[in-house]
């Protein structure tokens, strides 16, 4: 990704990475056939100490059902510190997430942190992150243009909806570098979890081990269902041990 042509939209030296590190495919479909996939990692990073789940009553679903899992991009937004009338006259916007759908990959989560109750994507950005062929995005801060990115079908977690651009309000000023998301440090190359009972940020080098315990609860799961479905009896299911501690046998 090195020699990609880039847009012009923000300053190079801005750009941390032009390319993030990524999991391979098969890491992505072991955590997508996870049963209760974003409750389930949640279970496992508390078991292994790491914070990074962040529930649906913060970062709300746009899409219903629908799941993620991929490589977090990054991107930075801070406010203006001019008014937005005078960057709305004169057309000039600062906002350059576009530069992060251009070094998207597929299978690629963009993140962004933005302003609280301006829109940090909408319904352009969408269809060129659909275009890109993104798993989706989650903005700490506001979305607008959902029904665009509903007809789609690209998924969007955001804290909420608003109709105000970020286009004359916000500066887009790193890409690819350290953000905060509703408290959570998430770097790019991270991976991000979502689906429709929250999100959940895994830090790259804890992935594997956050997957097999999360493989491990799920088989748990399972197993539990299948009993009740035979008709154990509900003093057996509360006795019987699911799931093995972490580093158990």
């Amino acid at each position: 990704m090195a020699d990609t042509e880039l847009t012009g939209k923000i300053d190079p030296a801005r750009i941390v990475m032009r390319d993030i590190p990524r999991p391979g495919k098969d890491v992505v479909a072991g955590f997508l056939a996870l049963t209760d996939l974003a409750g389930t990692v949640s279970d496992a990073m508390d078991e292994l100490g790491i914070h990074g789940a962040i529930p649906a009553a913060t970062l709300q679903p746009m899409l219903p059902g629908a799941r993620m899992v991929g490589p977090v991009m990054t991107v930075r937004n801070i406010m203006q510190s001019v008014p937005p009338t005078l960057g709305a006259m004169e057309r000039k916007s600062k906002q350059a997430d576009i530069e992060a759908h251009n070094l998207a990959q597929p299978g690629d989560v963009l993140v962004i942190e933005g302003v609280a109750g301006i829109s940090s994507l909408g319904g352009n950005s969408a269809n060129v992150g659909k275009r890109q062929g993104e798993a989706g995005a989650i903005v700490d801060g506001a979305t607008r243009d959902i029904a665009t990115a509903r007809d789609i079908a690209y998924p969007v977690w955001a804290r909420g909806v608003s109709l105000i651009t970020g286009k004359w309000r916000v500066e887009t000023v790193a890409i690819n570098g350290p953000v905060q998301i509703c408290g959570v440090p998430v770097n790019a190359g991270d991976l991000a979890v979502a689906d429709d009972n929250g999100v959940c940020f895994i830090p790259r080098e804890r992935i594997a081990a956050v997957l097999a315990r999360a493989q491990a609860l799920s088989a748990g799961e399972e197993e539990r269902n299948r009993d009740v479905a035979a008709g154990m009896s509900v003093v057996e299911i509360a006795n019987k041990a699911y799931f093995r501690k972490v580093g158990g046998s």
